[in-house]
């Protein structure tokens, strides 16, 4: 027999949308905020010729630059106030987590709960604040190194570069902050995914375009099109895979009453870490060498060998990429996720997983199969992201049709979703009490 949630679950409908007042604000205050975003990645930045802009963007969009333009909404390639995007946001929170490792007064105050958070997270807009500016003045440097892209090369423009384009990553910041709090889904997740869809129809053109002018064969469009099929449809299924472990609780004593044990299980996602390892290595990939392609190889020779190496579908690009997507999907998951805290919390409401004393044993079996499954779960990420970059590199598809971006779109549109049946749940269970004749709600 169902239980009274999946009952709720399946009357799930668009007349209980319809009905859910707090749930449309939301949807409608997201939709909001990404629209601002979308309109902040088309006004350009001042001092810019657009014209010798697109040039050098062109000649040098097939690198790192290109996947930096993909996140970044196109904002890159327009050079909008928004160009750098929410990427140092990002590299911050790299940062301070794993300085939060090694530094004991950042992890006591990761252990102070709501109130240690809140100081962690005004850390991260500090280093936020400090990227940002780094990377604007770089940018400065290097479109001033490019051929008649800045009309007016000074102090002035990299003054108003840097001011420009730092405050529009605190901007993305906080309206990032804002979508989480008073919208629907994760705020920075969202920027990202709605940066990537809103270029998909330009890409699939542009693909079609080069399948008519002969550029690409109709065997590798088709090709291109059904592995996106069969990726979009291979993340679903791990992204929703778990290893359950039985969790048993021992008969117990109320009053005169003897209630039986019961058995439950601890889930455990296969992929802990989500879509964060691809996102976190892409930054740290672009981090360096922001700027490198628009300086027209006038910059150090050591930085135009490095922009070279990380080229796209080069293997020093793809050896760093899978090794950094490895180590953050282990290092997010021991962030997420802690053993010991949870053997303790079985202990302490009498739970147990058969065949292992509570305690210090279980911590350690649970982080043993943490540990095997989150290995899978990497190789699923390396497959994911790399496979289908290099058949991209070998054909010439835009990065769009790549795994990275489908990882991206399809894990935030899955966890987006759940958080719009949760709150259609909550909703249903506010009416079902407001109908109960509960005693005392007269009162």
């Amino acid at each position: 027999m169902a239980s009274a949630a999946e009952q709720l679950a399946a009357n799930l409908n668009l007349g209980a949308f319809a009905k859910a007042e707090a749930l449309k604000k939301r949807i409608w205050f997201t939709l909001g905020a990404l629209l601002i975003y979308r309109l902040g990645t088309y006004i350009p930045l001042p001092g810019i010729n657009p014209e010798a802009l697109a040039q050098a963007f062109n000649s040098q969009s097939s690198g790192l630059i290109g996947m930096f333009n993909m996140f970044s909404g196109g904002a890159i390639g327009r050079m909008a106030i928004l160009a750098l995007g929410i990427m140092p946001y990002i590299s911050a929170s790299i940062i301070i987590q794993l300085l939060t490792s090694i530094v004991p007064t950042l992890d006591q105050l990761k252990k102070e709960g709501e109130q240690g958070r809140k100081v962690i997270n005004q850390y991260t807009r500090y280093g936020t604040v400090l990227l940002a500016a780094l990377q604007a003045y770089g940018i400065a440097v290097g479109l001033e190194g490019g051929t008649n892209i800045v009309m007016a090369p000074g102090m002035f423009f990299r003054f108003t570069t840097v001011i420009t384009l730092t405050g529009g990553t605190i901007f993305l910041m906080w309206l990032g902050e804002q979508i989480t709090s008073r919208g629907i889904g994760n705020g920075i997740s969202l920027i990202i995914f709605s940066g990537i869809v809103a270029n998909l129809p330009h890409a699939l053109v542009g693909t079609l375009e080069l399948g008519r002018e002969g550029a690409l064969s109709t065997a590798t469009i088709l090709g291109v099109g059904v592995m996106a099929i069969v990726v979009i449809a291979f993340i679903v299924f791990v992204e929703r895979a778990q290893r359950r472990l039985l969790i048993q609780y021992p008969k117990r004593q109320v009053g005169n009453r003897m209630f039986q044990g019961d058995s439950s299980h601890l889930p455990l996602k296969l992929n802990t870490s989500g879509v964060i390892p691809p996102i976190f290595a892409s930054s740290l990939l672009l981090l360096p060498i922001t700027l490198a392609n628009f300086s027209a190889g006038s910059g150090p020779s050591w930085l135009t060998t490095i922009t070279a190496l990380l080229g796209q579908g080069q293997p020093l690009y793809l050896l760093l990429y899978a090794g950094l997507i490895a180590f953050f999907a282990f290092f997010y998951t021991a962030v997420v996720f802690n053993p010991t805290d949870t053997a303790d919390n079985l202990k302490k409401h009498g739970g147990f997983i058969p065949g292992m004393r509570p305690g210090a044993r279980t911590a350690e079996y649970i982080d043993y199969v943490l540990t095997r499954i989150t290995v899978l779960g990497a190789l699923y990420l390396i497959a994911v992201c790399l496979l289908p970059q290099i058949l991209i590199s070998t054909t010439g598809v835009p990065f769009y049709f790549g795994g990275t971006s489908l990882l991206i779109v399809v894990s935030v549109t899955m966890d987006t979703v759940a958080q719009v049946q949760g709150h259609l749940l909550a909703h249903q269970y506010e009416g079902l009490v407001k109908k109960a004749k509960l005693r005392g709600r007269t009162r």
